[in-house]
């Protein structure tokens, strides 16, 4: 019988580096508007710019997309973007708090902090997703939520457009799934809907 998903997860992180924001944005096109889970996106991007990251994800979705204010509130259905030059960190209230200690693989908002933070709250009800990008930033993180149980999909290095930062991190654990760019998107959306993806073990 196959396992009912929809309320199995509660968060899923999404981070990403140069080459990814293509991947970012077709994998929120295609999320599931009613699911009751929440969505974390940290993508490395230069300090001191006006962002248009949120405008061009919300562009793509009906679900709402904002940028992480410190001290909010996680909430279901929502897309929250990490700030530029802050560490975003998931509290034991299910709440964010922002941080501004120094920089992780030359990077702030670092991708492992969130993960970090998000897989010992989170368990088995968070799906971790590591896209493109040059640096070892979110390895470290992925196998944090695959040791507490969490779901990890990576993209597939040979597809990524700069494949080292998916390569780093299965370098060091194995993930629930490596799937071309292109597959992401999909693959989570049926993750996340009533029933469990074809062939899909973990």
């Amino acid at each position: 019988m196959a396992q009912n998903n929809v309320d199995r997860y509660k968060l899923v992180v999404i981070g990403g580096s140069a080459g990814s924001l293509d991947i970012m944005l077709r994998i929120v096109a295609d999320l599931p508007i009613h699911s009751p889970a929440s969505f974390v996106i940290v993508l490395h991007r230069k300090s001191g710019q006006p962002s248009v990251l949120t405008a061009l994800l919300a562009d793509k979705t009906k679900l709402p997309v904002k940028d992480v204010e410190d001290k909010e509130p996680i909430l279901p259905g929502t897309i929250y973007v990490a700030p530029c030059d802050y560490h975003l960190l998931l509290e034991e209230d299910h709440t964010f708090s922002l941080d501004v200690s120094e920089k992780v693989h030359y990077s702030r908002p670092s991708i492992d902090v969130t993960f970090e933070s998000a897989a010992p709250l989170y368990k088995d009800a968070l799906v971790g997703i590591l896209l493109s990008g040059a640096n070892a930033d979110g390895a470290e993180g992925m196998k944090a939520i695959a040791q507490h149980g969490g779901f990890t999909i990576v993209q597939q290095p040979d597809t990524a457009e700069i494949g080292y930062m998916p390569q780093q991190a299965l370098n060091i654990m194995a993930a629930s799934r490596v799937l071309d760019g292109l597959e992401i998107s999909h693959f989570l959306h049926e993750l996340l809907s009533a029933e469990t993806p074809t062939g899909l073990h973990h």
